[in-house]
């Protein structure tokens, strides 16, 4: 090859092809083998290709293909797949649990993809690894075979046995790294690829472990200052995420005409004939998309939380696209066709998900307008190489395009790496007169880095006009009395619930799914509003959660409303799990007996010198109410208002004698 040979990798994925030809008398036999030269390698806690250190952006590749039931077995399929995964910023698909045929890894070449091929073994239910059953040779002689067969392609890059075994499995995964590290070093291995309560694995080159990845907002507040550091700071090797994500979005009922092949999408028919049944069958388009946005904020904080962590040597998402199993796992920015369902597309996510991304450590994104915001701005850079004298900007604007600030955040070299400060990002706030979203771009010059996050403020003096409204915490006699005689109620009920009980509401939708799970909370993924609503007039929303929901959302109540009209959909309304489909929200308007009523399951009351969102809502509310626009639709009797304080639904169970061990509570 000489000294001056084309190297392989993902942004330069260089083949060669070897012709031999075998001449004997008349005979003549040619083969040609295409290869590509790259080195990948590990030193200290990092990846390096080809001597450039590389982060790993992942998806795990669950072999999910409902239109033949198995892996496509032709080069175009899988060249498909890694394309719309590099559009999307990745560079790393991990095989769960199974070898993909030679085609993935040929296809893998040609786009320059990094590949962790795995034994075909969960051995975690039925078999147990390391106890001398029939598994142990089995997935030994099995990564031999495919090692044997792909492992001169240069997208196969690591190796595992597979997924999360049982046993006395860590002896056994030991001798496994050390037979394949003494036996070849064209790729570096690991164990098994593991969740956070799996032991170590002493002998690993790096680790694809759970345990840092997720976010905190089911205890604190959504902020970009943290990281996993805390997490991986002892660990000698490269450490991967393992199935990072795993937020689920609502069923997309328009993807069941996609299933045309061997499998057909009889859960989501479950699921849309359920919708059905609670008179809610013509919102499954709004509850995919509020849900999906949700879905895509939770995946961009966690992925910048792993990009802003030290030596985090990459990440594995559970995953870019849904999976059909396991209860139906609808985990994906994109159907299980690999396909967009609307709510994100490639260029939003490459924001946040690509060789380099600018990002920002904020401490909250909530302000009133006596504060200063500031922002620390650093990079997270794995490009081809190092980029020079880069000139990063921002701008701060409203959603209608208004400039607040804009300037130059530094000029620099940036270096192959993360952690590379950049500058800072002041502003005062006292020019924004009235609550409103703004929102921060940080841009790179000169290259295709570009990341936003919004922000909210709010008026830091705000009078509460009660006006003629009379507020309760219960429907109690005087506000029967005030409705009687056509007066307005407001009721705030937060804590005081109990019909909707039953239903636990965190601000982070659903984790995997409810079913696989037992109903594990949360069990809502995000709410449905109409945006538009002039209740909304003073407090700047979308139709769907976004981060200045938090402190009504997350651990709140909701109702339900399982016993009102069929007609009736709350104002705001939070999207029960797929498998239950509860009519359930937060608030809502009606009119009872001859007034006008609202009530919310949400803290808008408590510590309002702390709550400006609650307090901007509760002044949204009763402005809304002394208007002429608060004009319910919906004839409420108060019997039903009543039950949502007494009447009680109990757990949901989702198992049944019948169901399979996993999905049944364990016995002690």
């Amino acid at each position: 090859m000489g000294k001056d040979f084309l190297t392989w990798d993902e942004f330069n994925p260089a083949l060669y092809k070897l012709t031999a030809t075998l001449n004997s008398g008349k005979q003549s036999e040619k083969k040609q083998v295409q290869f590509g030269m790259r080195d990948f390698k590990i030193e200290g806690k990092w990846f390096y290709v080809n001597g450039r250190k590389t982060m790993l952006r992942g998806t795990v590749e669950n072999c999910d293909f409902p239109l033949t039931g198995y892996a496509p077995m032709d080069v175009a399929s899988w060249e498909r797949v890694f394309r719309i995964c590099r559009n999307y910023g990745l560079n790393h698909m991990r095989f769960h649990s199974f070898c993909p045929p030679e085609a993935a890894f040929i296809a893998a070449d040609l786009v320059g993809f990094y590949l962790q091929p795995e034994g075909p073994s969960w051995p975690n239910h039925g078999p147990r690894l390391g106890n001398g059953q029939p598994i142990d040779k089995y997935l030994m002689d099995e990564t031999i075979a495919l090692t044997k067969e792909y492992g001169n392609y240069a997208s196969y890059c690591m190796l595992a046995c597979g997924n999360e075994p049982s046993g006395r499995w860590v002896p056994w995964v030991s001798k496994f790294v050390d037979y394949w590290k003494a036996t070849d070093p064209r790729h570096v291995y690991t164990g098994a690829s593991v969740g956070g309560s799996w032991q170590w694995q002493p002998h690993n080159q790096y680790h694809v472990k759970a345990g840092a990845r997720g976010l905190s907002w089911a205890g604190s507040q959504p902020e970009s200052m943290s990281d996993y550091r805390a997490k991986i700071d002892s660990v000698k090797q490269p450490y991967v995420s393992h199935e990072t994500g795993q937020w689920c979005a609502f069923p997309n009922f328009s993807e069941i005409r996609k299933y045309t092949g061997v499998n057909k999408a009889k859960n989501f028919e479950i699921f849309r004939d359920i919708l059905n049944d609670n008179h809610m069958g013509s919102m499954g388009h709004d509850f995919m998309m509020a849900s999906g946005k949700l879905q895509a904020i939770c995946y961009k904080h966690e992925i910048e939380k792993t990009l802003r962590t030290p030596d985090y040597a990459g990440f594995q998402l559970l995953a870019l696209n849904d999976y059909s199993g396991q209860g139906t796992a609808l985990v994906g920015l994109l159907d299980v066709f690999f396909e967009e369902k609307g709510y994100i597309n490639a260029d939003e996510f490459r924001r946040f998900c690509s060789p380099t991304v600018p990002l920002a450590r904020i401490p909250k994104f909530v302000y009133t307008n006596d504060e200063a915001f500031h922002a620390d701005i650093e990079v997270s850079h794995f490009g081809a190489a190092p980029l020079q004298e880069a000139k990063t900007v921002y701008s701060i604007k409203n959603e209608y395009g208004k400039v607040y600030a804009h300037g130059t955040v530094g000029t620099q070299n940036i270096p192959v790496g993360n952690l590379c400060p950049l500058g800072s990002v002041d502003m005062k706030l006292s020019g924004i007169t009235k609550p409103q979203k703004l929102n921060m771009e940080i841009r790179i010059e000169g290259s295709d880095a570009v990341n936003d996050w919004d922000f909210w403020v709010y008026p830091a003096q705000v009078e509460l006009a009660q006006g003629d409204v009379y507020t309760t915490d219960t429907l109690d006699a005087k506000a029967i009395s005030i409705l009687q005689e056509g007066g307005n109620v407001l009721i705030t009920a937060a804590g005081k619930i109990q019909y909707g009980k039953e239903v636990k509401q965190y601000f982070t939708p659903v984790f995997w799914n409810t079913s696989w799970f037992k109903m594990r909370p949360p069990h809502t993924t995000g709410i449905f509003l109409n945006e538009y609503h002039p209740l909304f007039r003073e407090f700047p929303t979308e139709y769907h959660s976004n981060l200045q929901w938090w402190e009504l959302l997350n651990k709140a109540q909701v109702m339900q409303f399982t016993g009102f009209p069929a007609e009736f959909q709350p104002t705001i309304q939070s999207i029960d799990t797929w498998f239950i489909n509860r009519k359930i929200g937060m608030l809502f308007e009606a009119n009872v007996l001859n007034g006008k009523l609202i009530m919310t399951s949400m803290d808008i009351t408590s510590k309002p010198e702390k709550r400006v969102v609650a307090r901007q809502m509760h002044k949204a509310i009763l402005d809304y109410m002394n208007s002429d626009a608060f004009r319910p639709t919906a004839n409420i009797a108060p019997e039903l208002i009543q039950e949502l304080f007494t009447k009680v639904a109990g757990d949901v169970k989702s198992y049944t004698k019948d169901s399979p061990d996993e999905l049944k509570p364990k016995i002690n």
